[in-house]
């Protein structure tokens, strides 16, 4: 399988990499033969968290005795010294390691004061100098924040939403991140499921060499998938597949929910991301269980929206999410009134 050089790290990553928060949703027994199955098709890069449950305990189970041919990444999403510490310990333990190749800083709202003695990132540069991480990154979904990253020269990787609906700006991180020979990883190259077309996703990320994108993986099938298409010499964008991200970024442009899940929990108990992308996914999945009176309860949850703005005030993209919520509402009731159950 191709792999891919992160930057000055020299860690080489295969084009299939595994991003493990789906597999904490799938039951133990079966995510740990997923996942041992993903390193026997070639799969050497698997990125998870401290916080997606018991996804570390899955993989250390699978990779259990491979070790030492395999690449890890986790995070905290922690800003002291010491709760970093003690998660950076919790992985260790978990994936049933000594040492983390990549540990990330989680999607920080602000990069932590390098003078610190107690931030965070002096929490991964001590154990750096433990053996506990032998190299360190930082994932983000805003643009200044990944830009500054890239500057201060204090981060091997950067770990940032990329997908053919990239907008300029956000490609432009691609080229900056190779002109300071850091590592670029690509997390929701399926734009958080609203891209379909796998072969698609797998061409444009082919063309860019620089990238290396973690599909999440949740089933066999979609490891399948991704596995036969980086075993094919021929991917590339061809006219079909161009016109198709076309379409795609005609329907999908603007200021789309990512589905990223930072805006929650909701005082008012309404599933955010599925509610703030009801639109999109209603063109693009099969509309029957989204259309059913469940779905319908689960949507007009927006009705109890007392409008605190706490979604509006975490979301990275600045997205005004009250008033996007009442348009997709309003959107999916006369969809669910022309073709839904009555």
């Amino acid at each position: 399988m191709r792999k891919i050089r992160l930057g000055r790290t020299e860690l080489t990553v295969t084009e299939v990499s595994f991003g493990a928060l789906p597999v904490q949703r799938v039951p133990r027994g079966e995510a740990v033969r997923l996942i041992r199955r993903a390193y026997e098709g070639g799969v050497n890069y698997f990125d998870t968290a401290n916080a997606y449950t018991d996804s570390e305990q899955k993989l250390g189970l699978a990779l259990s005795g491979v070790r030492r041919e395999v690449i890890l990444s986790t995070k905290s999403m922690a800003k002291d010294k010491k709760t970093v510490l003690s998660h950076i310990e919790q992985s260790l333990r978990a994936l049933g390691t000594d040492y983390i190749d990549l540990f990330q800083l989680h999607n920080p709202e602000s990069l932590p004061d390098p003078d610190d003695p107690d931030s965070a990132l002096a929490a991964a540069l001590e154990a750096k100098r433990r053996g506990y991480v032998r190299h360190i990154g930082v994932t983000n979904h805003r643009l200044a924040v990944a830009r500054e990253a890239i500057a201060s020269g204090l981060y091997d990787t950067l770990q940032f939403p990329f997908s053919y609906l990239a907008s300029k700006e956000e490609t432009e991180l691609v080229a900056l991140c190779r002109d300071a020979d850091m590592g670029f990883i690509a997390m929701k190259a399926l734009a958080g499921g609203l891209l379909t077309n796998a072969e698609a996703c797998a061409a444009f990320m082919r063309a860019h060499s620089t990238v290396a994108p973690i599909w999440g993986i949740q089933r066999e099938s979609e490891l399948d998938e991704f596995l036969a298409l980086a075993a094919r010499d021929d991917l590339a964008l061809t006219p079909e597949l161009a016109a198709l991200i076309e379409r795609d970024r005609r329907e999908l442009s603007g200021n789309f929910c990512r589905g990223c899940g930072y805006c929650l929990p909701c005082p008012a108990g309404i599933d955010i991301p599925t509610a703030a992308r009801m639109n999109c996914m209603l063109r693009r999945a099969p509309t029957g269980k989204l259309l059913s009176k469940e779905y319908r309860v689960l949507m007009h949850r927006i009705d109890a929206c007392t409008g605190c703005r706490a979604c509006a005030s975490r979301c990275p993209y600045g997205l005004d999410t009250p008033n996007l919520l009442k348009e997709m509402l309003s959107d999916y009731d006369a969809v669910y009134l022309a073709r839904g159950e009555r």
